[in-house]
């Protein structure tokens, strides 16, 4: 079998730096670059342009390059790659490169910038990029000598892997197509994570001594499912999401509680804030005035970085995840549960679960949002991917949304509106053999519309839905409830299905309350992309948070 060594050249062999550079990515499994074309990185497409195991993906606007990047990684768990022009191009990829830092995914942009004669001069659109994104980077560098590039570029790569960061790196235009020597560089392994035995242990003392457990679960749990069931049912233990959660653990499980907080099960917070023990695994969500004030605090996270953020810890396990709910698993055998405790734990997941019921029930046109939710229920395949927009789509959509195995993917941390339909279209490029779907607001899609051509550029068989109610409803209903009067919040909005159209799209619009089901089937059966706007009715979400 041959190895990374053997597939290097024996002798330095001259290439372009934007060769290597596709080299070295193409080393470490990157397949797509996101980007907009600019003049500053010419020289990189060239190099694209000569190769074909890296594909560029054009897209409308870098914001949207960014968020594609982003929603790779939360998709595949591995490096994604976005390009910019410089200046106004890098400025543009910020929003998509925030949504990466703050929920810690590796991301690398790589954007022009000016000739190496005219750095720190008035040249157009020359700015000091490295302060530009000092906020939302864990490593920028500009690199102005052609020899430096693979170094530079190795550090960034490990960086954003080994800590689930962005990395930025500025490459004046001129040194794109200059030569160099300097060979690719072996990617360089990642520690596995062994767990600390002493914290385990630790961990396990405060765990057996508890008499109302609670494990809290993050997205970085996601492929833990099974490990985490088994854990709860000797533990005797309910388990909760942190915000976003959804989908990595079934609504159908007897201990499963659904979300804490803001979007989640109403009736979780009393018993949440009883708990005398709570293991946190992969989250760092711990919503103000839902969590209890003296239970111990038991976190689980692969990166040492992640510990503490956002939550009081009395214990913290840093490590692969799956070996440390392993050991764990091991060590409850002849635990012997809290049996008041667990029919706790029944009695609010069974009067969620009538409540939850009837509001997926809600009659009238437009639609109630409840009512859109259910029928997304019972119409999508059980290993559909559903990117998620920002606003109030997404928290009906955690609200009464009954997840069993689907993948989620969401702005968690950032929380940036128009992330729904650049989620969907990098899910489907990394996924193209499963169903993927889109929910949105009008508003949240209204900033991305031009990036419905994209999805008919590269034949991305994606479903939009989208919550058409002629508002940013979340703006005017948390206005309202602090007192406020409510401006700027109405919308003026297209027909969304003759644009969808006019984008080589199939498109309905839902006429009444009897035909969204059938529509939406119809919608997911396509085979092209397709929209399916849903009149909804301006309905205010019970549960807002004060922030």
């Amino acid at each position: 079998m041959s190895t990374f060594k053997d597939l290097m050249p024996h002798h330095p062999v001259a290439r372009t730096v934007a060769e290597a550079i596709l080299d070295q990515l193409d080393a470490c499994g990157v397949r797509r670059i996101y980007g907009v074309v600019g003049d500053a990185i010419f020289g990189l497409l060239d190099a694209i342009g000569k190769q074909t195991k890296i594909q560029f993906i054009a897209v409308k606007h870098e914001s949207v390059a960014a968020m594609m990047a982003s929603a790779e990684a939360k998709c595949t768990g591995k490096l994604a790659v976005c390009a910019a022009q410089m200046g106004p191009g890098l400025a543009n990829l910020i929003n998509g490169l925030g949504d990466a830092f703050l929920d810690k995914v590796p991301v690398l942009a790589i954007t022009g910038q000016a000739p190496v004669n005219k750095i720190g001069t008035s040249f157009k659109q020359y700015i000091n990029q490295q302060e530009l994104v000092q906020a939302i980077t864990g490593y920028s560098e500009l690199i102005v000598h052609s020899d430096a590039v693979m170094d530079a570029l190795t550090k960034a790569i490990h960086i954003s892997i080994a800590m689930d960061t962005v990395s930025h790196l500025s490459i004046p235009s001129d040194v794109f197509t200059m030569k160099t020597l300097v060979s690719s560089n072996e990617p360089t392994p990642i520690p596995d994570g062994k767990p600390c035995t002493g914290q385990i242990k630790k961990g396990l003392q405060i765990m057996y001594s508890a008499k109302k457990p609670m494990i809290l679960m993050g997205n970085k749990g996601r492929f833990l499912s099974s490990e985490i069931q088994q854990l709860a049912e000797r533990w005797g233990s309910g388990i909760s999401m942190g915000y976003g959660a959804i989908g990595i653990f079934p609504d159908s499980h007897p201990y499963g509680l659904g979300g804490i907080g803001e979007g989640g099960n109403p009736f979780l917070t009393p018993i949440f804030r009883q708990a005398d023990v709570v293991l946190a695994i992969g989250t760092t969500w711990w919503p103000e005035g839902h969590t209890p004030v003296n239970a111990q605090v038991i976190q689980i996270q692969s990166k040492l970085q992640d510990l503490g953020n956002g939550m009081p810890v009395d214990c913290g396990v840093v490590g692969n995840l799956s070996k440390i709910i392993s050991q764990l698993i091991n060590r409850f055998e002849s635990y012997e549960m809290n049996q008041n405790w667990i029919n706790q734990i029944r009695q609010c997941k069974q009067t969620w679960a009538i409540q939850n019921e009837e509001e997926g029930n809600k009659s009238g046109y437009p639609i109630h949002p409840s009512r859109i939710m259910r029928a997304l229920e019972q119409c999508i395949s059980l290993d559909t991917v559903i990117a998620l927009d920002e606003g109030d789509s997404t928290l009906w959509f955690m609200r009464n949304f009954r997840a069993q195995c689907e993948h989620v993917l969401l702005s968690t941390n950032w929380r940036t509106m128009g992330c729904g339909l650049p989620g969907a279209l990098a899910a489907k490029l990394c996924m193209p053999d499963k169903h993927v779907i889109c929910v949105t607001g009008d508003g949240g899609l209204a900033m991305v519309l031009a990036d419905l051509l994209t999805a008919k550029r590269y034949d991305l068989k994606i479903t939009v839905v989208v919550l058409n109610n002629g508002m940013l409803q979340m703006e005017c209903n948390k206005m309202v409830k602090k007192g406020l009067t409510p401006e700027g919040v109405e919308l003026t909005n297209p027909d969304f299905v003759m644009l969808a159209k006019a984008c080589g799209w199939d498109a309905f619009r839902v006429q009444s309350k009897n035909e969204l089901e059938g529509l939406l089937n119809t919608a997911l059966k396509s085979e092209k992309p397709t929209l399916l706007d849903v009149p909804t009715a301006q309905i205010s979400y019970p549960n807002y948070q004060n922030s």
